[in-house]
């Protein structure tokens, strides 16, 4: 075997092993970051993903979790109101309802590890939602149960709610 042939093989290696680190970037961002920080934290600098961790480091990083709560939190407010003011209920509502939803379904989908936050999270969100949704609408706080009526993957697929069928929106 002559020196070129040693030298194909290594470039083969070297470009299957950036290609198998970078796929777990582009199929789930908050497992390669927590990922990266362990090879990081335990010295194995051969096995990071340098082309994407210097492009992360120069914008910051993502900030999934606060994303997840927001759209989460904005969602569950506007479900309460949906739910306990009827007679307000607009297009705009349904409309908000329809697009925060969206958020988090694309978040969940770039990085689905993130569904356990969201799970961990949801009954603190809920809490802060009630309490928002009170004073949006003016109804006391004791008008919303202390725990939520629906679930994290009712509130995900839309099934806890009926929205007009004249909006031309699924839920």
């Amino acid at each position: 075997m002559g020196q070129s042939d040693t030298n194909d093989g290594k470039f083969q290696m070297l470009a299957h092993n950036c290609h198998s680190k970078t796929s777990l970037y582009h199929s789930d961002f908050y497992e390669w970051l927590t990922t990266t920080a362990e090879q990081l934290q335990r010295g194995k600098f051969h096995e990071l993903d340098i082309e994407n961790l210097v492009e992360e480091l120069a914008t910051l990083g993502r900030s999934e979790k606060p994303a997840v709560l927001s759209n989460l939190e904005i969602l569950l407010v506007h479900l309460l109101q949906w739910q306990y003011q009827p007679g307000f209920r607009s297009n705009s509502w349904a409309g908000t309802i329809r697009e925060h939803r969206k958020r988090l379904l694309r978040l969940l989908e770039d990085s689905p590890s993130l569904k356990v936050y969201l799970q961990n999270i949801f009954a603190s969100a809920y809490l802060d939602a009630r309490e928002q949704a009170a004073i949006e609408t003016g109804l006391p706080l004791t008008t919303f149960p202390e725990r939520a009526a629906f679930e994290v993957d009712q509130v995900l697929s839309g099934s806890e709610i009926e929205l007009p069928n004249d909006l031309g929106l699924e839920p």
